[in-house]
């Protein structure tokens, strides 16, 4: 019997593929119709809560991959679909996210660069999405084998909305995303620039930190810049503010407990020689339990407090709790890591620490067990290692095709495994 080399397995001629052999000449026939949708994606982003053509391009690609069952405009401008596998089993969830970041890319040197001006896809939703519709594909093509139910969700708005109280995850969960059917577990992944391409990583526990907004106004009296006197300087008062916040963190809360504050905008003032009488600021601040939030709120108002009364100002603050801690269930990672280390191999599959950014996915894991994975993007020797959030951003291409197999490889490895 003749073996032959097929897409990183050794095969027999004459015998059946394995399961991963048969995902991977799937997933390399699709490949230039993922790097085309996340192209056409990155092309023409749409920011949190206008991802309307978005919306649409994913409804009509999984109509043409065979699904029927579609909600779409939930939340929004999200699309959900479900595939039920010919075989009984539990139901799944897998979410991916689709908009983009304002942005502005013009100056970027990729044929590939977003036409709209301001707006970028700077966080691997692009990819995200891309992925998930190449998951769908290949999952319809196996449902004959499927054991269970697939949930897709693609959500708006992860990035956050200034134009509405309640969005993303948080409002599909409200509009009922989680029921008929209801999932018992959910995965996820998200695009790593601090990994290279074939590399994943995940996190246990604590994943990602809880993200607070915050909205601070001094609070003075305008009086000529002549005669300072008889004013009270806000600007002088908020730099003597923002002195004493950053003491929070290394003065007031625990030291083994990893936090920030951070005021990203100051802006106060009418005119150069006019004493101001209002400075605001904004900022974040990041967290991993719900304790050191709570310090942080009851602490920023003590310091406020303290810094504009000394001084005859007054302050208000607006704290504002954002996304929760996204927290990765353990032995849920575990169950699937076998499938991710059949696609990339063992060597290339790592725990790493927490990070400060902010994730709603964390929503979806307050209801159910869920783990968010980091793909690698990445390609230091093609030049392609931008940091999220920066124009600088891109993937390593091939990583939309790790991407496809490796979540195959976690829907069949948990699904195979029967209830939890």
């Amino acid at each position: 019997m003749k073996a032959v080399w097929c897409f990183g397995i050794f095969v027999l001629s004459g015998w059946a593929q394995t399961r991963e052999a048969r995902v991977a000449e799937l997933v390399s026939a699709m490949r230039e119709r993922l790097v085309e949708c996340r192209r056409d994606l990155h092309m023409h982003p749409e920011l949190s809560n206008h991802e309307v053509r978005t919306g649409k391009m994913i409804a009509e690609r999984l109509r043409a991959a065979g699904y029927t069952d579609i909600k779409t405009n939930v939340a929004g401008n999200g699309v959900v679909a479900v595939i039920v596998g010919a075989k009984p089993g539990p139901v799944i969830a897998w979410r991916a996210d689709m908009d983009a970041l304002p942005i502005d890319e013009s100056a970027m040197a990729m044929p590939y660069k977003s036409t709209v001006k301001g707006v970028k896809h700077a966080c691997g939703h692009d990819a995200h999405v891309t992925i998930a519709l190449g998951m769908a594909e290949a999952l319809m093509k196996m449902r004959a084998e499927l054991p269970g139910t697939v949930k897709f969700i693609f959500q708006p708005a992860e990035e956050g909305a200034q134009d509405a109280a309640v969005w993303g995850a948080k409002l599909m969960i409200a509009e009922g995303v989680m029921k008929n059917p209801a999932p018992e577990a959910i995965f996820a992944f998200h695009m790593s620039a601090g990994l290279e391409v074939g590399k994943l990583a995940w996190t246990e526990n604590a994943a990602s930190a809880a993200s607070d907004t915050v909205n601070i106004k001094i609070i003075g009296k305008r009086s000529h810049g002549a005669y300072p006197y008889q004013g009270i300087d806000a600007v002088a008062v908020a730099s003597q503010c923002i002195l004493a916040l950053q003491t929070i963190h290394s003065r007031r809360i625990d030291t083994s407990d990893p936090s920030v504050l951070s005021l990203g905008t100051i802006h106060g003032g009418d005119r150069r020689n006019i004493i101001a009488e209002t400075v605001e600021m904004t900022g974040t601040v990041r967290t991993y339990s719900e304790k050191t939030q709570n310090d942080y709120e009851r602490f920023m108002k003590q310091t406020l407090e303290g810094c504009t009364g000394g001084m005859g100002a007054t302050y208000t603050l607006d704290y504002r709790r954002g996304y929760p801690s996204m927290q990765n269930d353990p032995a849920l990672a575990r169950r699937v890591l076998p499938a991710i280390e059949r696609v990339v191999g063992a060597a290339n599959v790592a725990t790493r620490g927490p990070g400060m950014t902010g994730e709603d996915f964390s929503y979806f894991q307050n209801l159910i067990p869920g783990v968010m994975f980091g793909l690698g993007a990445s390609n230091t020797a093609k030049g392609i290692s931008g940091g999220g959030h920066t124009a600088e951003f891109d993937i390593d291409e091939e990583s939309l095709v790790v991407g496809v197999r490796s979540g195959v490889g976690i829907v069949f490895e948990y699904l195979d495994k029967g209830a939890k």
